[in-house]
C-alpha cells in the first residue's frame, strides 16, 4: 500500500486544547495530503469522532477536564484501536513508558520536528489501514458464514477438516448426494471453490471446526 492509498483511506485526528497548536498541525498535516479533523478536547473527540474510519490520533497529554492519558484509557475500554501519537511538552520518561505500555503508538516531546511527526503519522496510519482491512475481511467472512443454514455450517466444519463426502455423510447420517448439495451451497455462499477455501474462512472468523486439524 503506497502513501497515496493510505492518505485516501485515513483521517488524522488532532486533539489539543491549544487552538494555535491545532491550527499549526492542521496546516502542516493537510499540506502533506492528509485529511484531518480537529478537536479542542477529549470530550469533543469522544462525542464527534467516527472511529470506523482508519487513521490515527495526535493527542496532547495535558488538557482541561480530561487528559490525553485518561482519553487513552477510555479508548481502550471502548475497543477503539486508532493508533495514538502523544505529543506533549509536559511528559516525562515514566509517563511516556506507561503510555507506550498501554498501547500508544508513539510519544513525541514538544517541540517536535515536522519530519518526525509526519513519519509517525504515516507509520501509524499504515498500521490502522491494515487492521481496518483485516476487520473488514473478517466481517465479510462472518456475514457469509452466518448466511449458511445450520446443516450447511455442520458440513462446512467437516469440509474444513478435509473429510471426503462419504465420511461426512457417515458422520452426519445423511446421504452422500445431500452432502454434495450442501457442500456446493457452502462454497457458493462463502465465495470459495475448495476445502482449503472453506478452511481459510473458518480460520478468519476463528470458527472451531471440531476435532482434528483444519485443512491447509
Amino acid at each position: 500500500m503506497d502513501l497515496k492509498q493510505i492518505q485516501e483511506q485515513c483521517l488524522v485526528r488532532i486533539v489539543d486544547d491549544d487552538e494555535a497548536m491545532r491550527k499549526s498541525w492542521n496546516f502542516l498535516i493537510e499540506g502533506e495530503g492528509w485529511k484531518t479533523s480537529c478537536y479542542a478536547g477529549a470530550f469533543r473527540f469522544l462525542e464527534e469522532d467516527d472511529d470506523s474510519l482508519p487513521g490515527c490520533v495526535i493527542l496532547d497529554v495535558r488538557m482541561p477536564n480530561m487528559s490525553g492519558i485518561e482519553l487513552q484509557r477510555i479508548m481502550g475500554i471502548q475497543s477503539n484501536h486508532l493508533p495514538i501519537i502523544f505529543v506533549s511538552a509536559h511528559g516525562d520518561i515514566d509517563m511516556a513508558v506507561q503510555a507506550l505500555k498501554d498501547g500508544a503508538f508513539d510519544f513525541l516531546p514538544k517541540p517536535v520536528s515536522a519530519e518526525r511527526l509526519l513519519a509517525a503519522i504515516e507509520k501509524a496510519c499504515l498500521i490502522s489501514c491494515e487492521l481496518h482491512e483485516s476487520e473488514q475481511r473478517e466481517k465479510a467472512a462472518r456475514d457469509n458464514f452466518n448466511s449458511l443454514t445450520q446443516r450447511e455450517k455442520m458440513v462446512a466444519r467437516k469440509v474444513a477438516l478435509g473429510l471426503l463426502n462419504k465420511q461426512i455423510a457417515d458422520e452426519l447420517d445423511i446421504s452422500e448426494k445431500t452432502v454434495q448439495a450442501h457442500r456446493g451451497a457452502v462454497c457458493r455462499k462463502l465465495g470459495v471453490k475448495s476445502a482449503v477455501g472453506v478452511a481459510a474462512i473458518l480460520r478468519i472468523i476463528h470458527e472451531d471446526a471440531g476435532d482434528g486439524e483444519i485443512a491447509r
